[in-house]
């Protein structure tokens, strides 16, 4: 669905921002569960003293405000590619239309790329994190519940990627009010320590986080990767942007999401100023003991809820990877009909359910998880804060020094950051990297492959032009009807007609060479859709240009066709499909062990009759011969 006008009707506005609080800030919304621990009773927890307390606090409200209020909320979110938001739908904004390696532009797009992959890792770290954080909290209702936290954990999130092919939608409809319970919930119990030692409120005044710094020089350094947890969840408030519009997510980001979880955040060092013994977990010592049970469940609630957003995002980041050619065709299914960000991804499920539950199994803790949490969006804010960048000053004609000073201020947080959670990297941090880095991997191994077979293809078969000249010096046999080859190029023959016609000795009388491309915006309007064109003696040529969040349809492209003058009808036309066989030559122009990756995924690939929405009774596939 398109981006949400800047002037939204009052109640459609409040339904927005309610939706938008479910979705977008679950992730960054339950952080507080186990940011706050970290920094005083994880792995390289600091001492619970008065200074350090201002410190850590100091440290953590500046992050929110300058990361997630201005960054985010103030500049990023403009960079939108035509109201879709997310670090691929950015890359897309700078991709030139015919980019060419080695050039200063392909690797930007690279690095694009690479921090889409990145959130892949994200995809599998947060639910684990999230739930066992929350189901952490039975040890507080009595110890002897502690034995099946793990248990609990693996169920929750087992029964979590089990229901996705059902769909979210009709539970979706709870995620806004449990969100605001929990952002009040927060609030509340925040509140009530705070006016006890309302001293902790001078933790808003940067020096106190400054002064820690100076004072813990490297252990101070490194507690910024534990302060850098409050602050996870950024990413997606940019990535769903599209789904809700910048406004409602600014309304609840500065009426609802922020006030709470500062003040949550406070809570929990008003407490520990008085009783630095909590530290093991700052956050249900907040809660009294009549509310525990109760507590524990929102938890989990609310943690569930943020795991559902970032496996929906990966699901929406490979449709728009699908689509802009970095990975195969693979059945995206469409869990709602009035959502169209419901879709599920088999392969990507499951993928995302046996890494997240190994997780949980590896890690056994929520602190042992959170020392491999950070690296991947950290890194992943650096990117975009480069691609923001080219943006501004390419896109938006900004001048070199105002787009540079304003990426210098970005750089300035985003640095230090990165670099103490680069310290993690021994301790669980290189999972998300390696996983990340095996989606590039593969990302770049399908593109260079398909660019290798267009190219043998191209040369195997004769441009249009010459085509028609063929046609009109040895005029084949024709046959009444209408036959429809998928093309890779708009001005090139597809070899399944060149072996059709070889074989058969037979055209239709109606043939039409129809190209689907996808463009670098997230959606193409109808009118703009469909170029069409008769080129004589029987021939069409259809161009179909879709988004990268589209899902192109035979059907549609037919009833858009006949308003552009090609009379197409379903009924009488025949698909012909090039089928092909793929070997690796004696001296493959990729690497063998890549070849062989291309290999796999091109056979496990959905094939174009079933992704484009064929009826298989009409689809004819031609064999092709072709070596990597």
């Amino acid at each position: 669905m398109n981006s949400p006008p800047d002037e939204i009707p009052g109640k459609k506005l409040t339904a927005l921002s309610l939706a938008a609080l479910g979705v977008v800030f679950g992730d960054i919304g339950t952080s507080p569960l186990y940011a706050m621990r970290e920094c005083f009773h994880g792995q390289y927890a600091i001492t619970a003293s008065a200074g350090n307390i201002l410190g850590v606090l100091s440290l953590i409200f500046w992050a929110l405000l300058l990361i997630v209020s201005i960054k985010y909320l103030g500049f990023i979110l403009r960079a939108d590619n035509e109201g879709e938001g997310g670090v691929l739908a950015l890359t897309a904004l700078i991709k030139p239309k015919n980019i060419k390696p080695r050039t200063p532009q392909w690797a930007l797009v690279g690095l694009g790329v690479f921090a889409a992959c990145l959130m892949y890792g994200d995809g599998m770290i947060t639910p684990a994190i999230s739930v066992l954080s929350a189901v952490e909290g039975v040890k507080n209702i009595t110890p002897l519940l502690e034995a099946y936290i793990i248990p609990t954990t693996i169920i929750i999130l087992g029964g979590l990627f089990l229901l996705q092919k059902r769909g979210t939608a009709r539970v979706g409809r709870l995620f806004g009010p449990i969100m605001l319970l929990w952002f009040c919930t927060l609030a509340g119990l925040g509140i009530a320590q705070i006016v006890n030692y309302p001293e902790v409120l001078a933790a808003v005044f940067p020096w106190h986080g400054i002064s820690f710094l100076l004072e813990n020089r490297l252990h101070g350094f490194i507690v910024l990767g534990a302060v850098f947890l409050a602050v996870t969840g950024a990413e997606a408030i940019y990535a769903d942007m599209g789904h809700f519009g910048k406004r409602p997510i600014q309304l609840v980001w500065f009426l609802v999401a922020f006030p709470a979880l500062v003040l949550n955040y406070f809570g929990q060092g008003a407490l520990l100023l008085v009783r630095p013994e909590e530290a093991y977990h700052p956050f249900y010592a907040l809660v009294p003991d009549w509310a525990m049970i109760p507590m524990v469940i929102l938890a989990t609630c609310a943690t569930i809820i943020a795991s559902q957003a970032v496996i929906t995002g990966s699901f929406s980041l490979t449709r728009q990877a699908i689509q802009l050619g970095y990975l195969p065709r693979l059945r995206v299914t469409h869990t709602s009909s009035s959502h169209m960000g419901q879709i599920y991804v088999g392969p990507v499920n499951w993928a995302l359910m046996l890494c997240t539950i190994g997780l949980v199994l590896g890690f056994q803790s929520s602190s042992k998880l959170a020392a491999a949490y950070g690296v991947a969006v950290s890194a992943t804010m650096l990117i975009t804060t480069t691609l923001f960048f080219v943006v501004a000053s390419k896109r938006w004609s900004w001048s070199r020094l105002t787009a540079g000073l304003l990426t210098a201020l970005f750089f300035a947080v985003d640095l230090p950051f990165f670099a103490a959670n680069m310290s993690k990297l021994f301790h669980g941090a290189w999972f998300a990297l390696a996983i990340g880095g095996f989606f590039f991997l593969i990302m770049l191994t399908w593109e260079q492959g398909r660019e290798i077979l267009g190219n043998k293809m191209r040369s195997l078969t004769p441009r249009l032009e010459t085509f028609k000249k063929m046609l009109a010096a040895n005029p084949p046999q024709r046959i009444s009807g209408q036959a429809v080859f998928l093309t890779r190029g708009h001005d090139i023959v597809p070899a399944a007609l060149m072996h059709n016609l070889k074989h058969n000795k037979i055209l239709h009388s109606e043939v039409i060479f129809l190209n689907i491309r996808t463009e670098e915006i997230p959606r193409v309007p109808n009118f703009e859709k469909i170029e069409a064109e008769k080129l004589g003696a029987g021939l069409y040529r259809i161009i179909a240009h879709y988004g990268f969040m589209e899902e192109p349809n035979i059907d549609t492209i037919f009833a858009l066709s006949r308003s552009k003058g090609v009379n197409l009808e379903m009924k009488e036309a025949s698909f012909f499909l090039g089928r092909e066989k793929l070997s690796i030559s004696e001296h493959p122009e990729m690497w063998r062990w890549r070849s062989h990756l291309f290999l796999f995924l091109a056979r496990n690939a959905m094939d174009a009759a079933a992704f484009f929405d064929i009826p298989s009774d009409q689809v004819i596939e031609v064999g092709v011969q072709l070596e990597l």
